[in-house]
C-alpha cells in the first residue's frame, strides 16, 4: 500500500504511535490550548502597560522545579508550627472552662441528689466527651482553615496542585489530589468534603479514600505527645524538641507515601483507568478578601465539621462510660474486651487497652489517648494527665517501650477514619459501600505496617 492511499485513521495511528512514551491526552490538550494562544493572540490586542509582569515572575519561583518544592513545604511547615503553637493556649482556656463548668453542674446533680449511674452517663460521659472534642479541635481548625483559605484566596493552592500533578499522575490519580490531601491536615472530614473539585468520579473516589492517610487535628496531639515522650527523650533535652518535630514531619511523609502507594494499587485494579488530563489554567495572584476568608473558613468549614463531630461523640461518650463500669463477675466489659484482644495487639507491638482504646475512639480520634489513660488507670471517666511526665511513668509502667511508642503512633496515623470521616464518605459517595470499604482498607495497611515493624523488632531484638 502506497503513502498516497494513507486515510485519517492512518495518520491518527502514526501520531499514537509516535507518542507511546507520552499522554496522549496531555498532547491533545497541549496542542489545542497552542492553538487557542495563538489565535487569541493574532486577533486581540492587550493594553498591557505594566513595565514588569510580576505574576510570571512569582510564577517561575513558585512553580520551578527546583524552588517549587522547598517553598511548598516551607509554607505547609509555617502553617503547621502556627497551628500547633497557637491551638495550645485557646485549647487550655476552653479546657479549663469546659472542666470548671463540669463542677458547677456536678453541684447541681448533688443538689437534686440524682443517681450516680445517670451523672455519670450524661457529665462524665457525654460531657466530658464534648468538652474534650470541642476544647482540642476548634482552635487548632480556627486557625489552620483560615490560613489555608488565605493561600486559597491568593491563588497559590493552583500553583501547589500543579507542583504535585506529576507525582499524582504517576499514582494513577490526579493533581487536585494534592490539594484535598492538605485539607485533610485540618480534618479529615473537610479533605473529602474537598475532594469535589475533582472532576473524574473514579479520581475523586481514589482521592476520598485515601485522604486518612495524612493526620487530622486529631491526630497530631497523639503525634506530638508520644515523639516528645519517646523519641525526644533519646537524646539531650536541649535537641528533643527538635528531633521530635523532625519525628512529626517523617510520619506525614510516611502518610503521604503511604497516600501514593495505596492510590497506584487502587489505580490499578478496582479503580482501574487512565489518568485524566490536569488542564489548569493558573489564576492571577489576588488581594485577600478577608471577610470572604472568615465566612468560608469558620463557617462553612469550622463549624460544619465541629458540629459533625460533636454530633457523633455524645453518644460515644456515653457508650465509653457504661463499658467502663459495667462489670461482670467484679471486671468491667472494657477489662474483659481489652483482655480478648490482647494477644492480636501483641502481635502489632500494642496490647489489648490500646486497641480497644482506638475502637472506643472510633468518633473522634481526640478522645483515643484519653480513654487508654483511663483503661490504664481503672477509672471509669475520661481525664487528663497533668504533665507529660506522669504519662511517661503510667505508659512505661504499663509495658510500653520504643516499639510501642512507634507503632502507636502508626496504627493512629494509618487505621480507620473517624466516625465523621466516615459518614462524610458515606454522604459524598452516596454508598455506604464505599465508607465500609475505606474503613477495612485503612485498619489492614495500619495492621499491616505495625505487624511488620513488630517482627523486625523482634527479629533484630530492639527493646
Amino acid at each position: 500500500m502506497s503513502n498516497n492511499s494513507k486515510t485519517p485513521l492512518d495518520d491518527v495511528l502514526e501520531f499514537i504511535h509516535s507518542k507511546k512514551d507520552k499522554s496522549i491526552g496531555d498532547s491533545i490538550v497541549s496542542t489545542i490550548y497552542q492553538n487557542a494562544e495563538t489565535i487569541s493572540k493574532s486577533v486581540t490586542t492587550v493594553d498591557d502597560k505594566r513595565k514588569v509582569k510580576w505574576d510570571e515572575k512569582i510564577d517561575n519561583i513558585l512553580t520551578s522545579k527546583i524552588t517549587g518544592y522547598p517553598i511548598m513545604l516551607l509554607l505547609l511547615g509555617i502553617i503547621f508550627w502556627i497551628t500547633i503553637e497557637g491551638a495550645n493556649y485557646p485549647s487550655q482556656l476552653l479546657s479549663d472552662f469546659f472542666f470548671s463548668l463540669e463542677d458547677k453542674i456536678t453541684g447541681i446533680f448533688n443538689y437534686m441528689n440524682a443517681p450516680d449511674w445517670l451523672h455519670g452517663i450524661l457529665v462524665l460521659g457525654i460531657y466530658r466527651t464534648l468538652g474534650w472534642v470541642v476544647s482540642v479541635m476548634l482552635p487548632p481548625m480556627a486557625i489552620f482553615f483560615p490560613m489555608f483559605t488565605l493561600l486559597e484566596d491568593l491563588g497559590y493552592l493552583p500553583r501547589v496542585a500543579f507542583n504535585l500533578d506529576n507525582m499524582f499522575r504517576k499514582s494513577g490519580t490526579h493533581g487536585k489530589q494534592a490539594l484535598t490531601m492538605s485539607m485533610g491536615f485540618g480534618c479529615n472530614a473537610a479533605g473529602v468534603i474537598a475532594c469535589r473539585i475533582i472532576d473524574s468520579p473514579r479520581e475523586r473516589l481514589i482521592a476520598i479514600i485515601t485522604n486518612n492517610f495524612v493526620p487530622c487535628n486529631g491526630r497530631f496531639p497523639i503525634l506530638i505527645s508520644l515523639s516528645m515522650i519517646f523519641i525526644g527523650g533519646i537524646v539531650a533535652s536541649q535537641y528533643s524538641s527538635l528531633l521530635a518535630s523532625l519525628s512529626i514531619v517523617f510520619m506525614v511523609l510516611i502518610g503521604i507515601y503511604v497516600t501514593l502507594i495505596v492510590s497506584k494499587i487502587l489505580s490499578k485494579t478496582i479503580l482501574k483507568g487512565v489518568p485524566s488530563s490536569f488542564t489548569l489554567e493558573l489564576p492571577p495572584y489576588r488581594k485577600p478578601q478577608i471577610g470572604s476568608i472568615l465566612v468560608r473558613s469558620l463557617l462553612d468549614r469550622t463549624i460544619f465539621v465541629l458540629g459533625r463531630a460533636v454530633i457523633v461523640a455524645a453518644p460515644a461518650g456515653a457508650v465509653t462510660w457504661l463499658v467502663a463500669n459495667i462489670t461482670i463477675g467484679d471486671v468491667s466489659i472494657l477489662n474483659h474486651v481489652a483482655g480478648f484482644l490482647n494477644p492480636f495487639g501483641e502481635l502489632l507491638g500494642l496490647d489489648g487497652f490500646i486497641l480497644m482504646a482506638f475502637i472506643l475512639g472510633l468518633p473522634a480520634n481526640e478522645i483515643v489517648l484519653p480513654i487508654l489513660i483511663m483503661s490504664y488507670m481503672s477509672k471509669g471517666a475520661m481525664l487528663e494527665l497533668e504533665s507529660l511526665d506522669s504519662l511517661k511513668n503510667l505508659l512505661l509502667n504499663n509495658g510500653w517501650n520504643i516499639i510501642t511508642a512507634i507503632n502507636f503512633m502508626l496504627f493512629s496515623l494509618l487505621h480507620f477514619p473517624c466516625a465523621t470521616t466516615l459518614l462524610t464518605i458515606r454522604k459524598e459517595t452516596n454508598s455506604t459501600k464505599w465508607a465500609l470499604f475505606t474503613f477495612l482498607l485503612t485498619t489492614s495497611v495500619a495492621i499491616i505496617v505495625t505487624f511488620i515493624i513488630n517482627s523486625l523488632a523482634n527479629l533484630i531484638g530492639i527493646f
